[in-house]
């Protein structure tokens, strides 16, 4: 092993680097000044949703940024504040602390240790698979819900209500609904200005950051406002000048009662944010054609936390937008997400003290036009149209994220699982025959057994779909129980097995119990095509002994005759059906037919 690949492992960047020409280094930089602009109104207003001074969110985009593009696998991947991160931070904190207040902050940095340590550990577990039993349907639910979150949490900033602290999301509509004469029209006015921007923009200028368009316009507004009518008749806030500086060195509250309290919390943003980074690396990567590691990718996730917890850092994740901007802005390696940093920092010096004049109607109306985007109307109408199922998952996402978001989150997930377990639990069993007119074929085309293709009086073939595992063994039980009794002299049973992925121990003992039965019934059991795992757990459980090694066959045609010659001839002998091959000429015991053709009466071997 050389001494580049030794070193990868620990040190992913050594693999990358010897990428970083002189060319690729100035498309780098392109896409990262392009990826600061966009960001540096997205992490002021992803901070304000995790209530948190404006600033903490250019801190979460800087030193995560640079530590997740050194340790992390994909090329194009940009951390920093995420909507869906910012509302699970405000909504599992903010009841244990008053938002933006000192100790609510050193929770918040606590917040991000803990999610990093637990995001590395599953790195070098090797639990990338992890992810994978999230599913769409789940991210779909909790972003939708998120985005609910999003416009209750800024009710009362956009229309200047009073809505008490800490109120749910139930709660801020009622009170909106009951208070509609405490609205401040010159606040709403500055937030309507500021949505309408934004929307023009997008729709119109589709080349240019709406987001600080929208911010121009409504601060260009509470400043007319304010001119004409005066600051205290209006009653516009501002957000007020940022430091303009690097982020400054943070130390978490270690003391127990909040480690303690914050273990759940960090457990769900642990996993979520993972969710968040691999989707965005991988829906990136199938395009760019790159192969990505899922364990390098939570090792990279969580150091970035680690080291943001102290650089005054909230959690962060995979940002999709600025991810989005990095790979169409034309990077060639991840040096243009760690690049992505100082340019962030240089360009918000140059803009803090203009942070004085902007409204915070303006980061409200923002807000919404973000929360609108988070909803994914294509996915959720093709749900509901066309998947009773994974709308009940839907569903129950949304819900519960609105009446608790991380417990929401998980009760999506379990239900997911359930509905996932359900639906392997019954593998889909059929019954096949020939039809009449492959009866005398030998090659035996199968298809669905009924009217058309009738099924052999002795003998059911099935094809059965799916595992074989603990949760669907009384599924097939009962199908192959249902056979002998509906019909008692239908003693064997031919099993195309191509279609069997998993056997588990259960499954096992259940094929071997089946053909005990069906052996002392005077029948047996075939299995057709095996897959090699399954026929080596068969033999490692010790089934296959009583199955028999040359029940396991791997032809149709094998199997065929293989059973028919121990058919009951008798039951044979008036039989019209003709099912097989061999039923044409002789009968199971190697007797001629009466009606078969003279050229064929030859006893059979």
């Amino acid at each position: 092993m050389s001494r580049r690949v030794r070193a990868s492992r620990w040190l992913p960047f050594v693999a990358w680097w010897p990428m970083v020409t002189r060319d690729n280094l100035r498309h780098d930089s392109t896409a990262a000044l392009t990826g600061a602009l966009i960001v540096l109104p997205q992490a002021m207003a992803f901070a304000t949703i995790a209530g948190l001074p404006p600033q903490y969110g250019l801190y979460a985009a800087m030193v995560p940024a640079v530590v997740a593009a050194l340790w992390g696998s994909s090329w194009h991947l940009v951390s920093g504040p995420t909507t869906a991160i910012s509302v699970l931070v405000f909504a599992t904190l903010s009841p244990l602390a008053e938002p933006g207040s000192e100790p609510y902050i050193a929770m918040v940095l606590t917040l991000s240790l803990m999610t990093g340590l637990m995001q590395f550990a599953m790195g070098l577990a090797r639990l990338g698979a992890v992810v994978n039993f999230i599913s769409h349907t789940v991210v779909v639910g909790f972003t939708a819900g998120a985005a609910f979150l999003i416009f209750a949490s800024q009710v009362k900033n956009f229309f200047g209500l009073p809505v008490p602290r800490g109120a749910s999301f139930h709660e801020t509509l009622l009170y909106a609904a009951e208070h509609p004469g405490e609205v401040q029209p010159w606040v709403a006015l500055v937030g309507v200005a500021t949505v309408a921007a934004g929307l023009l923009a997008r729709r119109f200028l589709p080349r240019w950051p709406y987001m600080i368009f929208a911010m121009l316009a409504g601060s260009v507004v509470a400043v007319l406002l304010d001119r004409l009518l005066g600051a205290a008749r209006t009653g516009i806030e501002t957000v007020g000048a940022l430091p303009g500086a690097l982020p400054p060195l943070s130390l978490p509250d270690l003391s127990f009662p909040t480690l303690q309290s914050l273990l759940f919390p960090a457990a769900v943003v642990a996993l979520l944010g993972l969710t968040e980074a691999v989707a965005i690396a991988r829906s990136i990567a199938s395009r760019s054609r790159q192969h990505l590691d899922n364990d390098q990718e939570f090792i990279g996730q969580g150091l970035s936390n680690i080291a943001g917890s102290f650089a005054s850092a909230y959690p962060s994740s995979g940002s999709f937008n600025r991810s989005g901007i990095n790979y169409a802005g034309g990077a060639r390696t991840p040096l243009a997400a760690a690049l992505s940093a100082p340019f962030l920092l240089a360009i918000a010096v140059l803009a803090a003290p203009l942070a004085a004049y902007l409204p915070v109607a303006a980061m409200a109306g923002i807000l919404f036009i973000v929360a609108w985007g988070l909803i994914d109307w294509h996915h959720i109408g093709d749900i509901v149209r066309h998947h009773p199922r994974e709308r009940v998952v839907l569903l129950v996402t949304w819900v519960g994220v609105l009446v608790d978001l991380e417990k929401g989150l998980f009760a999506g997930i379990v239900v997911s699982l359930l509905l996932h377990l359900y639906r392997t639990s019954q593998p889909v069993v059929e019954e096949r025959a020939p039809p009449p007119a492959e009866a005398g074929n030998p090659r035996r085309k199968m298809v669905a057994a009924g009217p058309d293709a009738p099924p052999c009086p002795q003998m059911a073939m099935l094809r059965l779909r799916g595992s074989i595992y603990f949760g669907a063994v009384e599924h097939v039980r009962g199908r192959l129980r249902a056979i002998d009794a509906a019909d008692p002299r239908r003693r064997w049973v031919m099993l195309f097995a191509q279609g069997i992925n998993v056997v588990d121990l259960a499954g096992a003992e259940l094929l071997a119990e089946e053909a005990q039965r069906r052996r002392a019934l005077g029948g047996g059991l075939v299995l057709v095509g095996t897959q090699p795992a399954v026929e080596h757990q068969l033999r490692r459980s010790g089934a296959i002994r009583v199955i028999g090694a040359d029940h396991l066959v791997a032809h149709k045609g094998e199997a065929i005759r293989l059973a028919y010659a121990r058919l009951d001839s008798e039951l044979c002998r008036g039989c019209t059906r003709r099912v097989f091959f061999e039923c044409g000429s002789h009968l199971p015991n190697g007797e001629a037919r009466a009606d078969a053709p003279a050229d064929t009466r030859s006893p059979t071997p």
